[in-house]
């Protein structure tokens, strides 16, 4: 049986009741200011540096992520190619390095292409 406080009323059954406190006027309950004020201005930090730094951090993941699985997308699609040229294209008939060499061949064709595309081509020349 819980012991009744002489600072707090207790019913006939011993549980201490809540004291009724009267409410503090307004504007002078500086605390909850001072704590609000707090909370803004923590808030306001919080979202100039944790969350743009967070997005930076998700794009950087995300990007990582993508640009891991797109090599791998593409290696294997390089296998593929290499697989079909030379069952169903060529049907065995030429050998897999001249499949090798006809795909590099095809590869520094585009590669060149590119590096003339890297940038734009002067007016005077």
């Amino acid at each position: 049986m819980a012991v009744p406080s002489a600072s707090r009323p207790s019913d006939s059954s011993g549980t201490v009741r809540p004291v009724d406190t009267p409410p503090a006027p307004p504007g002078d309950d500086w605390t909850v200011q001072v704590a609000g004020t707090i909370e803004s201005v923590v808030g306001s930090i919080r979202d100039k540096t944790t969350v743009p730094l967070t997005t930076v951090a998700r794009g950087l993941v995300y990007g990582i992520v993508a640009g891991v699985m797109g090599i791998a997308a593409l290696i294997l699609l390089v296998i593929a190619l290499v697989r079909v040229l030379q069952v169903r294209v060529f049907d065995f008939s030429l050998p897999v390095w001249a499949v090798y060499l006809l795909l590099g061949a095809i590869f520094v064709a585009v590669g060149l292409f590119l590096w003339r595309k890297r940038r734009p081509v002067d007016a005077g020349r």
